[in-house]
């Protein structure tokens, strides 16, 4: 009889303590309104990344989440500012080498507003003549992680730099015959 009576109680303080849990604040919401809740959390990085500190994701990446901004330019400010760099050319072409689109098609935008135009530097052909010249002397680079070049590479294969001299061979043996025989006296 104890035993049923013990099983019996069990039961029953099981029963009313998963009541006492579904009494908690958070069964008022709908499932909708906890998923709206989660998606914002994980948008804004409020989610908890690490139980032990209590970090969230906002705390250990602030980067990858929207700082807020504080300006003090208004909407159409910022439209013409964007106009203005579409029309001058100013706006990043490549994210990797940050090369405007100005500086990527430069006929594409008025001299006075691109200055790579306005001072036109050398030929075609004095280009030409400097690219031969360096790949005679072996002043390409060879390879772009180290920026060695081919002749660093490979010494040989390029005539070296003479090196400068003081004295000729003639004098060279003139001062050595003179000092033999000052040393022969």
């Amino acid at each position: 009889m104890n035993t049923r009576l013990s099983v019996v109680a069990l039961a029953l303080s099981a029963l009313v303590a998963g009541n006492a849990f579904a009494a908690d604040t958070a069964a008022s919401k709908t499932r909708a309104e906890v998923r709206a809740e989660l998606s914002e959390a994980i948008r804004s990085g409020n989610m908890m990344a690490d139980g032990q500190t209590g970090a969230t994701f906002k705390d250990l990446y602030p980067q990858r989440y929207a700082q807020p901004v504080a300006s003090g330019k208004t909407r159409e400010e910022v439209k013409a500012e964007l106009a203005e760099a579409i029309r001058n050319g100013d706006l990043v072409a490549d994210g990797q080498t940050g090369v405007t689109f100005r500086e990527f098609a430069p006929s594409r935008y008025a001299a006075a507003a691109n200055p790579m135009t306005a001072s036109v530097g050398k030929t075609r052909e004095e280009v030409k003549a400097e690219l031969a010249e360096a790949i005679r002397n072996g002043d390409m680079v060879a390879n772009g992680q180290t920026g060695s070049t081919f002749k660093q590479l490979n010494p040989a294969l390029y005539p070296q730099e003479a090196l400068a001299q003081g004295k000729t061979r003639g004098e060279v043996r003139a001062e050595l015959v003179k000092s033999q025989g000052s040393n022969g006296s």
